[in-house]
């Protein structure tokens, strides 16, 4: 009887432990499954970089390098701008489709080719990480254009953060834009109004654009509401509202990169005023444009 009660203790005491390792393994199984759920969605680098607004800087250079030409990607032999990437895996497919769509617009409007990488030294690395944001200019080396699965997959923006990339800063902080944009300082986040600093853009001789897709829309940053741009001398212009690139947009990315000079040979390609639209102001340049072309 006590041999039997024995048993019976070891017997329960054996189905209490299994039970218990059943419940600890189980356990043991979520926290893996959770993890790797954390990891396979943690695609950025634990450092992340010092962010003015979306522009993404490193404290060791200039807060705008690309006032020379020491951040262009090179253009090829064949007269294109083959930019290297990579997209991190965990996007959805819609997610990839927008992105895809964003990468591909470059081509069809300047010598500009965004294409897979393969083993080249200098790509961009599209993540999702804290936000949308990107370095201006090549940079050297992997550099993370991130575009947050929350709120950033839109064409618009992934065209603007690719232009920050290619060496494009906002529209408002043009070193001309007194003559366009009041800034109403005190309706700005004071943490923030380092966001509405002029500096030395790349403007290509094209006028301030307020159709750009890198112009902010009139209440960023605002602290009540109230706006923090008023265009000048119409306040009722809208701007700060683009789906897409504008013909600026295009012409200062086509002069930038000399992308014209490789249009000019692809007469099969593009008619004249394909050609115009993509290298020339509207309005302007025509007899240039006839001569070149």
């Amino acid at each position: 009887m006590l041999t039997y009660s024995q048993g019976t203790f070891l017997l329960h005491s054996y189905v209490k432990i299994s039970f218990c390792w059943s419940q600890q393994l189980l356990l043991l199984c979520y926290l893996i499954l959770d993890i790797y759920q954390f990891c396979s969605e943690l695609v950025c680098n634990f450092d992340e970089p010092e962010l003015i607004d979306d522009i993404a800087v490193d404290p060791k250079r200039n807060a705008d390098p690309c006032t020379s030409q020491g951040c262009m990607w090179p253009k090829s032999s064949d007269g294109k701008v083959h930019v290297p990437y990579v997209i991190a895996n965990h996007f959805s497919s819609r997610e990839l489709q927008v992105i895809q769509r964003g990468l591909v617009s470059f081509s069809s409007v300047a010598c500009i080719h965004f294409r897979r990488r393969s083993n080249e030294r200098d790509y961009i690395s599209i993540e999702s990480c804290n936000g949308c944001y990107s370095f201006v200019g090549r940079r050297g080396y992997a550099q993370t254009v991130s575009l947050d699965r929350n709120g950033c997959i839109y064409h618009h923006t992934v065209q603007h953060e690719l232009l920050h990339a290619l060496g494009f800063n906002h529209e408002q902080t043009r070193s001309d834009r007194d003559n366009h944009i009041l800034v109403v300082w005190e309706n700005i986040i004071d943490n923030m109004k380092h966001n509405f600093n002029k500096i030395a853009t790349l403007n290509q001789e094209t006028p301030y654009d307020y159709n750009s897709v890198m112009q902010y829309h009139k209440t960023a940053f605002s602290k009540n509401g109230l706006p923090t741009m008023v265009p000048i001398p119409n306040s009722n212009v809208a701007f700060g509202q683009a789906t897409q690139m504008s013909q600026n947009d295009i012409t200062r990315l086509n002069r930038l990169y000399k992308c014209c000079e490789h249009l000019t040979t692809n007469y099969t390609i593009y008619s004249f005023q394909q050609y115009y639209n993509l290298c020339y102001i509207s309005g302007q340049d025509l007899q240039v444009a006839k001569q070149n072309k």
